[in-house]
Order: structure tokens, then sequence, then C-alpha cells
């Protein structure tokens, strides 16, 4: 299986419950300017008012944001990012641990080295996922979110997804 070229045709993959999951995490913290783009795509889709979006409760904007498939590729890979660092941290934490990558709680530490990843701590992390029980769309999703990231440096992971 190859990877999504794109965050929004990953964005557009995910099953319901993943999207929501993904877009209440992302309306917790949130940076102004993709919160901005974010209710652009709300408003176009849903054909609201700004007002009547940007007043909507936290878990509305939640529940609409995740039935929007069209959201744009920031917001995408924002939403994606928020579904990880959510609901899936521990996911994050046990893959850079078995990569043998510094990390604080799933977050790739700022000064850590930033070159390519090798195929052997790539195919450890991947490894360390499946013993774990996190189902093989899971694993796919956070490698394809990855790689769409950082592509030189994730580069390993295009040959390890079919592992996943």
């Amino acid at each position: 299986m190859r990877f999504e070229p794109t965050a929004a045709r990953l964005w557009k993959r995910l099953s319901r419950d993943e999207r929501n999951a993904a877009a209440a995490s992302f309306w917790k913290d949130t940076p102004a300017e993709v919160t901005g783009m974010a209710l652009g795509a709300l408003i176009k889709a849903r054909h609201m008012r700004p007002q009547v979006a940007r007043s909507l409760p936290p878990e509305e904007q939640a529940r609409a944001l995740a039935s929007v498939l069209d959201v744009g590729e920031p917001v995408a890979s924002s939403l994606l990012v928020a579904l990880h660092l959510g609901d899936r941290r521990s996911m994050l934490a046990t893959f850079l641990d078995a990569a043998g990558l510094p990390h604080d709680n799933g977050l790739l530490e700022d000064n850590a080295e930033q070159g390519a990843v090798a195929e052997e701590s790539a195919r450890k992390g991947v490894a360390a996922l499946r013993a774990a029980g996190h189902s093989p769309e899971q694993v796919r999703t956070y490698l394809n979110t990855l790689w769409l990231q950082d592509p030189d440096r994730w580069k390993a992971l295009e040959d390890l997804s079919e592992l996943a």
C-alpha cells in the first residue's frame, strides 16, 4: 500500500470516528492561523455565516469540521497531527522509543538528530506498534502522517507501510 501523497487525501481516507477524534483534539490547542482556515472550510462546506461558525461551542465545531472532507492541505495536516497528539499519543511514544529517537511524551525533541531515520530503526518502531496491538490502519495512518511531515527524514517508512 502506497502512502497518500497529501494530508488532504489521507484525511478523506479516515473513518468518521477518526475524523471526530482528530477534530475534537484540533479545537483544544490550535494556532490562530489554522483555526481561521478551519473555520473558513466549515463556513464554505456548511454554508454558514462566519459569526455563527465562530460562536458554535467547540464540540459542535469539532463535529461539523469532522464532516467536512475538503478542508484544505494546511488544515488536514493540522488535523492529522491533532489526531495523533490527542487520543494516540501513546502510539507516538511507543514508536519513537522502539526506534531509539529521543522524545518528550511522543513529541520529537528539538535537539534530536534531524537526519534521515534508518530503516532498521523504523522497522523496530513498526514492530513495537504491532506488538502493542495497534490496528494496521492506525499504524499506516501514523506512518503516513510522519512521512507527510518530512518525507526526506521519514523516507524509510515508505517501504515499511506494507508491514503495518
